[in-house]
């Protein structure tokens, strides 16, 4: 006889044996059982981490391109030799490689919203502290501060949008790209012209970008006791994929190291933030000495540096359309290429074109991003990819702004580090393919 069906006691059913329950709002919105705002509360809130990504975007970056655009003022104040100014390029990099492998951790302990309010308060603190260092190390630290903000919110930029907008992960990654690309190339072109109508003294210039800062912790305040670590499906997302992507998101996240791709993808990673920290650290300073002057050299920086705003929003999205992003890859680092070459000829005569050429090249940080959301299945897996990531690759990218400052400082000219970032693009194009191939860590690991 066939063995009579055993009952077993709900109490002791396993967990993933069920997915949360779907509902469907009003709207048309999905909603699991186990997503923490749904309804109307749902749609406020996703407006809210709409508004926070946009504002944490936006202060991304000041920090950095505020700096490069008064750095040979601030050098000669602080008294910092072409070696010192060649480390406190490379101090971005190194903070996000340090700090930004702790995000995953305190993600798991406070939610990534806590996280990210935190660091929008890092990040203001830090610039209020920094125009008061007396010294390059006081001015070394209160920079360090607000870069160890930035590390923890670019590693949770992915996983924010993985968790409250998982069926449209080309379009938000767009936004914040644009936000970023935004803030970057206004603090690059304000900068000078506005340290110039508060005196001139180049303390006031950077320590003004404080009060942005102050903005973007208000929306993630709201959001700090969220610490629901599931997805909150939204939008097209149709009832019977939300259970599955619940389930799936509990699932264990994948060994990492174990992986091609994820090791492809902070390689890649690592070289487009190599030549992203040198133009944002050097590039005004190479323009000042083919005879630019300071503030065109700035708005220059702010046209490569804009050149995002756009292609920002239009390169993710085109990305999450495409199987293979190697295509993309190539051509954003031909344009690179083709910029620094120009770069390397004719600085001057040349140099608005050159500028755009690198600001195309420069998005390949927005594609990085978004293949980071689509090598993963899982929130978990996005997680841990994103922080290995960004990790790796800022360690790789530390190098690269110093060993400019040292060239160029022994050299005494442009010639060898300009060569150099040309070199970088053949590397970045054949790894960045590999990292563009149709593939999940998951499948790897």
């Amino acid at each position: 006889m066939p063995d009579e069906p055993k009952t077993l006691d709900p109490a002791a059913r396993p967990a993933t044996t069920t997915a949360p329950a779907a509902t469907t709002t009003p709207h048309g919105a999905a909603v699991t059982g186990d997503s923490p705002v749904p309804g109307r509360a749902q749609r406020w809130t996703l407006g809210l981490v709409t508004l926070g990504l946009v504002l944490a975007a936006l202060n991304l970056r000041p920090a950095i391109t505020s700096l490069g655009a008064l750095l040979e003022e601030v050098s000669a104040d602080l008294h910092m030799s072409g070696t010192v100014a060649g480390v406190l390029t490379s101090v971005p990099p190194l903070c996000f490689a340090v700090f930004g492998i702790t995000a995953p951790r305190l993600a798991r302990r406070f939610g990534p919203a806590a996280v990210v309010c935190a660091g929008m308060a890092a990040i203001f603190a830090g610039l209020v502290l920094r125009p008061f260092a007396g010294g390059t190390v006081g001015f070394l630290a209160a920079s360090a501060l607000a870069l160890m903000g930035i590390a923890v919110s670019n590693v949770l930029m992915p996983v924010i949008v993985k968790r409250y907008f998982p069926d449209r992960i080309g379009s938000m990654t767009g936004l914040y790209s644009m936000a970023l690309a935004l803030g970057t190339s206004v603090a690059a072109a304000a900068t000078v012209p506005m340290t110039a109508a508060l005196g001139g003294d180049w303390r006031i210039g950077l320590g003004v970008w404080a009060a942005v800062a102050a903005l973007a912790v208000l929306p993630w305040i709201p959001l700090v006791r969220d610490r629901d670590r599931g997805p909150a499906t939204t939008g097209k997302a149709a009832t019977t994929k939300t259970a599955g992507a619940a389930a799936a998101t509990e699932a264990p996240a994948p060994r990492i190291t174990r992986s091609r791709t994820a090791w492809a993808l902070g390689c890649y990673f690592g070289l487009q933030a190599t030549g992203a920290y040198i133009t944002m650290g050097w590039m005004p300073q190479i323009f000042r000495d083919a005879g630019v002057p300071a503030s065109t050299a700035g708005v220059l920086l702010a046209v490569t540096m804009v050149m995002g705003v756009p292609l920002a929003f239009v390169i993710p999205r085109l990305a999450t359309r495409m199987k293979n992003q190697g295509p993309i890859v190539v051509a954003l680092g031909l344009c690179g290429l083709v910029g620094y070459t120009g770069l390397f000829l004719a600085p001057s005569a040349g140099a608005w074109f050159w500028a755009v050429l690198l600001g195309v090249s420069n998005c390949s940080f927005p594609l990085a991003l978004t293949m980071i959301g689509m090598r993963s299945r899982t929130g978990a897996g996005v997680v841990r990819l994103s922080a290995f990531a960004q990790s790796v690759g800022y360690l790789i990218s530390i190098p690269g702004p110093l060993l400019v400052g040292v060239l160029y400082q022994h050299s005494g000219g442009w010639g060898l580090p300009i060569a150099l970032m040309g070199g970088l693009m053949v590397p970045q194009m054949i790894i960045g393919i590999l990292a563009g191939r149709d593939r999940t860590v998951e499948d790897e690991c």
